[in-house]
């Protein structure tokens, strides 16, 4: 009878799989052994999917854990929960946090974890090693209400991969959401937005508008490493030491810490929860002794100390700076962090001012610019809605020229009201009298005359946000209050009264400090966030493999939660510390088995250590909108009207019904 019925709640956890992830049934469920265990305990046989709704996905989860935990994570997982997991909460993030900085410098983590190391590779095959290893929960010594738990939440999880022959496909995507074709094609909100109020939409240029092959970090990379050596007089064998870009190390979120080179990952405190020497990680040991057992900084340390690698070109700033501290380690070279920091930074920089790289991308627009196919359409879709589009870059025009001609054509400064490059953003939202200048569209050369009126087809440089009020109407309106199409807004005068603050006005850019940060915090603009990010993990959290580690750790620590209810509130007994401490180290290895998916050493952009990422708390709290692409915007209407998915953030908000109030079948 006990093995019929833990036969029942393999095959049940494999329904429940399926169903959440949209997977028929049909390959299994005429299975003969399963009807005969299933009529063992008198229930009607499964020829179909049951008709049920996401509720009552819940309640059979339920009956299968009684107890174990809430449900598991769905297949889709939101962006907007990586940003601020809205499953687990805070008090989930702090308990992963709290797990892995115990069992980060750990293999496993406990003596329950260590015995199942005993098994050696040579003695037993990989499989059973990692089935040991990975889904062989430990058992207390006297507690069988604990034991009971324990036992049905292993159950689950090894019923996660009973089917894996089926579950190592790709799991289709939930399209129940308002993008029609492709689902990853979405625009994802923070904050309620109606498109139909904005009258102004605003554009950054590099990796907003035009988008580069990774070939482009490359050229950046190699021409800082060259001027290290030219300019700085860094060893000549840093030229030889096949020293190259590598995409799968950096991502974008970290900061440099001037004071030791290490490149740092840090979550939403400011904690640093993950740092790299050159390419090797910094042991937790260190971490305290640097920053006094807190690992972060005061707010006046930050500031000093912390360089943030915030945009996509930072990924090449991120990679060198590893690289050449890598090398002088590995050379055996005497080095000072700050001067290599500052040396490596000044390259960087010299090879952005100094055009060099531009002048290759316009030559060679094919090789470092990604085909945007839907661009103009998105463009021409917000111009014909009545929509003023500005574009506000910091490259030169012919840069920008070039590229918007290979992306879209020789016609394309047709439907913008202006046109600013070399702005020097951040400085054009917070200077306020910075005058425009005239660019000669042909040569590029600029004229000093005062500009007291944008013109159609002209392009200016420089400016700041309160000169641009003087050139267009800044005033408030929709973009369908066409009460008389014959009146010309634009030519209407200024107003020195005239509020820089407007909701009615979108930004779109890449950068969040750079493009985001002062247009929302300063003057209440809608903020749109490009983030090409969201689209890769997406992929990711479609995969099986990585769906099914998400299941696990979630009934890992939903056990964890339970079993304590059960061991009451009384002092723990070196056996409940025991349980305990294998558990966490089971949430240790499947996290370090997980991360392993994202293919670089710090993990997800959006989480640091389990715990939301700086760059997620940045970008959830100064984007009311974010997007893989801007050419995602061509799924939805120039009215659309954006709504949160979810805007709660306690614990005591998540709480789920228990499974007894849900209506299965």
């Amino acid at each position: 009878m006990l093995h019929s019925y833990l036969t029942i709640v393999t095959y049940l956890s494999i329904i429940l799989v399926r169903i959440s992830s949209g997977l028929p049934l049909s390959s299994f469920s005429s299975s003969s052994s399963m009807q005969s265990h299933i009529a063992a305990f008198e229930f009607p046989p499964i020829t179909s999917a049951p008709s049920i709704t996401s509720r009552s996905t819940d309640g059979i989860y339920d009956i299968l854990t009684s107890g174990i935990g809430r449900k598991p994570t769905t297949p889709f997982i939101r962006p907007s929960s990586i940003l601020w997991s809205s499953s687990d909460s805070s008090s989930s993030s702090s308990s992963n946090s709290a797990i892995d900085e115990k069992k980060e410098d750990e293999e496993v983590g406990d003596d329950h974890s260590k015995t199942q190391q005993e098994s050696s590779p040579s003695e037993s095959s990989g499989a059973e090693l990692r089935q040991k290893l990975f889904m062989t929960l430990p058992r207390h010594e006297s507690h069988e209400g604990v034991n009971e738990k324990l036992t049905k939440t292993e159950n689950v999880i090894r019923a996660l991969y009973a089917d894996d022959l089926e579950l190592e496909c790709d799991i289709p995507m939930n399209e129940d959401n308002e993008v029609e074709g492709n689902p990853i094609e979405r625009v994802f909100s923070n904050h309620y937005v109606d498109m139909g109020k904005v009258d102004t939409v605003g554009f950054d240029y590099d990796y907003t508008l035009a988008t580069y092959t990774p070939d482009l970090l490359s050229l950046i990379y190699s021409m800082a490493l060259k001027r290290l050596v030219v300019n700085h007089q860094y060893p000549p064998s840093l030229l030889t030491s096949n020293m190259t870009f590598s995409p799968d190390f950096s991502i974008r979120g970290l900061a440099v810490d001037r004071e030791t080179g290490w490149i740092c990952h840090l979550s939403y405190t400011h904690k640093v929860a993950v740092a790299f020497e050159g390419r090797k990680k910094v042991s937790r040991e260190r971490l305290d002794v640097e920053y006094r057992g807190k690992r972060s900084l005061r707010p006046s340390e930050r500031k000093v100390r912390l360089k943030p690698l915030n945009d996509l070109f930072s990924m090449a700033e991120c990679c060198l700076i590893a690289d050449v501290i890598q090398f002088f380690m590995d050379n055996d070279i005497p080095y000072c962090p700050r001067n290599a920091v500052v040396d490596i930074l000044s390259a960087i920089g010299s090879t952005h001012i100094s055009g060099d790289f531009h002048r290759l991308v316009a030559q060679n627009p094919g090789k470092y610019f990604e085909p945007r196919p839907h661009l103009n359409e998105v463009l021409r879709s917000l111009n014909n809605d009545g929509k003023r589009l500005i574009l506000v870059s910091n490259s030169p025009f012919w840069y920008v020229d070039a590229g918007m001609r290979h992306v879209i054509g020789d016609d394309w400064k047709d439907v913008w009201k202006a046109i600013i490059c070399s702005a020097g953003k951040p400085r054009f939202y917070t200077d306020d009298a910075r005058p425009f200048r005239l660019v000669d569209k042909d040569t590029g050369q600029i004229s000093f005359k005062k500009i007291t009126r944008f013109k159609a087809g002209e392009v200016y440089a420089e400016g700041c946000l309160k000169e641009l009020t003087k050139m267009i109407n800044w005033r408030q309106t929709t973009p369908h209050d066409h009460t008389d199409p014959t009146i010309d807004i634009d030519s209407e005068p200024y107003s020195s009264s005239m509020s820089l603050t407007s909701s009615n006005v979108l930004y779109i850019g890449d950068s969040l400090f750079a493009d985001l940060v002062d247009a929302k915090r300063d003057f209440g603009w809608t903020t749109a966030a490009v983030v090409p990010e969201v689209a890769w993990e997406i992929e990711l959290q479609r995969k099986a493999e990585f769906t099914n580690s998400q299941h696990t750790i979630d009934l890992l620590l939903d056990t964890l939660r339970k079993i304590q209810g059960k061991m009451g509130a009384n002092e723990r007994i070196p056996a409940d510390i025991k349980v305990i401490d294998s558990l966490e180290g089971m949430v240790s290895l499947w996290r370090k088995e997980q991360n392993t998916l994202l293919g670089n050493p710090f993990g997800s952009i959006f989480r640091a250590q389990y715990q939301p990422s700086l760059f997620a708390h940045s970008l959830r709290r100064y984007s009311d909108l974010y997007m893989s692409n801007v050419s995602d915007l061509r799924h939805y209407s120039p009215q659309h009207r954006f709504y949160p998915d979810d805007a709660r953030l306690l614990s005591h908000e998540m709480e789920k019904v228990d499974s007894d109030c849900w209506d299965i079948f």
